[in-house]
């Protein structure tokens, strides 16, 4: 399971509670963890785990190739500044550029095959947008950081489900007007082909919801189905790929019609994750698909409200670090040998 190289965690918004949450992930490391470096201030990290009581010793590390040697008997944590104090539940927007190079950092490391993946703490979107930050959230940017032509795809997954969501972070009222069969296609196409190479799931089972109750009725309640999302099933069926649907969101999520997919694709964002958060909320991993490293995140927010008071659980983030080991080792595997660096940071 475990990658050979140590998983490379972001800060996330400093005033949140990402650095408690680590030092508890790095007190569950013997629960099947793999190695992982915190990118942060060494001397921030040890003073907000002695405030609120954590007995977690933090070692500043050159690099990931000394995280793996430390993880055993310290927190590693490769030394990274932000300007202004530590003010746990209190973001300030002076960090905001110290926020994005660490996640630049982070990609850089697994890039250049010294790290198996990046995981990523939450980021305070309106902190960053008031230091400038120009991309929507973190998939975006990351998207940006891997090249041109790189079209990413939000994955949310727990042992008890996963979904993608077509259309993400846009009003509702949006929706009808972007939802295009082309968009549907490219995201079913790259879901099956990431299922294939990150989850070892040789031939993904897709069920695409429709996008008005009872899947439009056959036209009574909405053409949507019959003239955007049918089409796209079409295509990808004679992609090979093996996808269902419109389907009627409201009865694809009880455990009977779970078992018949691997991926359900809800047409809104709200569609798919209010499904998964109910069944799982604390083990839903956030999960990039699309990139050409392995990018997974904590299902949750930055927990202002609990930073501070070492109340925030660490469960999503131990699924996140769990699962990014898993994939970069999947796809290290289905590498061809001899093939080299592929830019996962996983060696062959």
């Amino acid at each position: 399971m475990t990658a050979i190289q140590p998983l490379v965690l972001t800060p996330g918004e400093p005033a949140g509670a990402g650095c408690e949450l680590a030092a508890d992930a790095w007190l569950r490391r013997g629960e099947r963890l793999p190695p992982f470096l915190l990118i942060d201030d060494p001397d921030r990290v040890a003073a907000r785990l002695r405030a609120i009581g954590r007995d977690v010793p933090v070692r500043a590390v050159d690099g990931p190739e000394a995280a793996t040697a430390s993880f055993a008997d310290a927190l590693p944590v490769l030394p990274h500044g932000f300007p202004a104090p530590d003010r746990p539940g209190s973001p300030d927007p002076a960090n905001g550029r110290a926020v994005v190079d660490a996640i630049e950092r982070a990609v850089a490391l697994v890039r250049d095959g010294r790290a198996a993946a990046v995981v990523t703490n939450p980021i305070q979107k309106e902190t960053l947008y008031q230091a400038g930050f120009a991309f929507p959230g973190h998939t975006e940017f990351l998207a940006h950081l891997a090249g041109p032509g790189v079209v990413p795809v939000m994955l949310l997954a727990s042992p008890e489900l996963r979904v993608v969501p077509v259309t993400i972070h846009i009003p509702l009222a949006e929706v009808p007007r972007r939802l295009t069969t082309e968009g549907i296609v490219q995201v079913g196409r790259i879901t099956a082909a990431a299922l294939a190479q990150d989850f070892g799931i040789a031939r993904p089972r897709l069920a695409l919801a429709g996008l008005n109750p009872h899947a439009g009725e056959g036209g009574a309640l909405g053409r949507e189905e019959i003239e955007v999302v049918a089409p796209a099933v079409a295509a990808l069926r004679a992609e090979g790929i093996d996808a269902v649907g419109p389907l009627p969101a409201d009865t694809m999520f009880h455990a009977e019609a779970r078992a018949g997919y691997d991926v359900a694709l809800g047409m809104y964002h709200d569609q798919v994750l209010v499904p998964l958060k109910t069944l799982d909320f604390w083990g839903g991993v956030n999960v990039t698909l699309g990139l050409p490293f392995v990018r997974t995140s904590p299902d949750h927010g930055t927990a202002l409200t609990l930073a501070g008071t070492g109340r925030a659980r660490p469960d999503s983030l131990i699924a996140a670090l769990r699962m990014a080991a898993d994939m970069a080792a999947a796809r290290a595997a289905a590498a061809p040998r001899g093939a080299g660096r592929t830019g996962t940071g996983a060696a062959a």
